[in-house]
């Protein structure tokens, strides 16, 4: 489910609670129509596979998500099961000449933002995600988690009848990001520096790190507990619809399902990102995007727990 609400307050520079949710991605790859061919030799430029780029962002099509593929020196799009060959049409006839450097990958479900640390955190707006990472700011105590969940500025709970508060959000950088942070106004309500592993145990996070291609991954949220997988794919845009597409997304082989938005993808001990978005589900695979976490730390001049 993927539940959409109106931000008055566009991102500036205020602070912000962070939750997310992931997806997965069952893709079969095909080429363009009058794509390269992998026994072609043409190389196209950085210019030529940015064109490209720009010719799918202009495209607008829901459901889309794309990044350069360095190994095989394309645009590598992914494109979800809403998404029709007459706009597959429409992306290539606006790439025009750089359209050979365009590859469709096509997955099963939708992509969307996945709303229903890991743990369960409840809007007073009426939706789930999942709290991230603790973090300390000037001494104080907040969480990261997705900028979509915090989007609206809604207040959180740690449980459904919300009866026990957590605090405020406080910083919504969606779209064009995916991360926010909310702030521990309940003294009573724990903030270890760890995640929940859901099988009794937790792993203690002790710094954080950019993402790269082919490292392992974990990623803990509300709906489906734990997963791993890879890292596929660096600097990603999705576009979501309705206006809200976000870049500089991480591309895994990591699933999740709705409500696991905003929670923690980590490798060992090492925070590196937010649940966003994807598609798929935990039973038949997919392809979720996170927001790295340490451009979130930057911007908040925030510290791991």
């Amino acid at each position: 489910m993927s539940l959409k609400r109106t931000n008055p307050h566009r991102r500036s520079s205020r602070l912000g609670l962070i939750a997310a949710a992931t997806g997965l991605l069952a893709a079969a790859a095909f080429a363009l129509p009058g794509a390269a061919q992998a026994d072609e030799a043409r190389t196209f430029s950085a210019s030529e596979l940015s064109t490209a780029s720009d010719a799918v962002l202009a495209a607008d099509v829901a459901g889309t998500a794309w990044l350069v593929d360095e190994k095989s020196n394309t645009l590598r799009v992914t494109v979800d099961e809403t998404v029709s060959d007459a706009e597959i049409q429409e992306i290539t006839e606006r790439a025009g000449d750089v359209a050979d450097a365009i590859t469709i990958e096509r997955t099963e479900g939708k992509i969307q933002r996945f709303l229903a640390g890991g743990d369960a955190i409840y809007a007073d707006a009426g939706w789930r995600c999942s709290a991230g990472f603790n973090v300390s700011i000037g001494g104080a105590a907040y969480f990261l988690t997705a900028g979509h969940c915090t989007e609206g500025y809604p207040d959180w709970y740690t449980n459904s009848s919300l009866t026990t508060y957590i605090g405020p959000s406080i910083d919504a950088s969606f779209p064009g990001d995916d991360y926010g942070l909310v702030r521990y106004d309940n003294a009573s309500v724990p903030r270890p520096g760890v995640v929940n592993l859901y099988n009794g145990t937790t792993r203690d996070i002790t710094g954080a790190a950019n993402a790269t291609i082919g490292l392992s991954v974990t990623r803990s949220g509300s709906t489906t507990g734990v997963t791993g997988g890879t890292v596929t794919g660096l600097n990603a845009t999705v576009n979501y619809g309705g206006g809200d597409i976000v870049s500089g997304l991480i591309q895994t082989n990591v699933c999740a399902e709705p409500g696991d938005s905003g929670g923690p993808l980590f490798s060992g001990n090492t925070a590196i990102g937010l649940t966003s978005g994807g598609s798929g589900n935990c039973s038949s695979g997919g392809t979720t995007f996170f927001q790295p976490v340490v451009e979130a730390l930057n911007d908040y001049g925030a510290t791991i727990l």
